[in-house]
C-alpha cells in the first residue's frame, strides 16, 4: 500500500504530466505550422510520452488500490514570438518536471514507502535523458535560428523516437 502522502503527490503530478502532454501537443502544432514536421513530429511524440507517464502513474495508483484523482488543467502557452520559443518552454518545462519527479521520490523516502520509491526511479532516468535532450535541442535551435532546414536535418539524425533502454512501468489501459 502507498503511503497516503505519495498518493497525494502522485495525484497532483498526474495534473503535471496531462498539461505537458497538452503543451507538447501545443508546440508540435507550432511548428508544424512553420512546416516543420520533423521538430512537429519529435513534439508529437513528446507529447504521446508525457501521456504514457501519466497512464504509469494511474496504473500505479489502481495497482495500490488507490482511485486516481486528475486535476483540471489550465490551458498551454500557443503563441511564440520564434522558432526558440517552444524549445526553451519545453526545456523549462522538463526542468520543473524534474524537480516535482525528485520531491516525489523524497516524499516516498521519508514516509518509507519503498515501493513508490522504486517505482519513481525509472522516472527518474527518463528526466535525466529528457532534459539532456531539451538543453541539445535549445542550443541547436538557437544557433540555427534562421535555417529551419538546418533544425530539421539534425532533428532527423538525432532523434530516433525509440523507447528508453529500461523498462518503463505499465500504463493503465495498455
Amino acid at each position: 500500500m502507498a503511503a497516503p502522502a505519495f498518493v497525494a503527490k502522485l495525484n497532483e503530478q498526474l495534473g503535471y504530466e496531462f498539461g505537458a502532454h497538452q503543451q507538447y501537443l501545443a508546440i508540435a502544432a507550432y511548428y508544424d505550422s512553420l512546416t516543420m514536421p520533423q521538430l512537429a513530429g519529435m513534439f508529437y511524440s513528446q507529447a504521446l510520452e508525457e501521456r504514457g507517464h501519466a497512464m504509469m502513474m494511474i496504473r500505479y495508483l489502481l495497482d495500490n488500490d488507490e482511485v486516481p484523482r486528475i486535476p483540471a488543467l489550465e490551458a498551454p502557452k500557443v503563441d511564440f514570438s520564434d522558432v526558440v520559443g517552444p524549445a526553451e518552454a519545453a526545456l523549462a518545462q522538463e526542468l520543473v518536471v524534474t524537480q516535482q519527479i525528485n520531491e516525489l521520490t523524497r516524499v516516498a523516502r521519508e514516509e518509507n514507502d519503498f515501493a513508490s520509491d522504486q517505482f519513481m526511479q525509472w522516472f527518474i532516468r527518463e528526466q535525466v535523458e529528457e532534459t539532456a535532450k531539451m538543453k541539445d535541442l535549445v542550443a541547436v535551435v538557437t544557433r540555427s535560428k534562421d535555417d529551419y532546414e538546418r533544425i530539421e536535418d539534425w532533428v532527423s539524425r538525432e532523434d530516433p523516437r525509440t523507447e528508453g533502454s529500461a523498462p518503463a512501468p505499465p500504463m493503465a489501459g495498455a
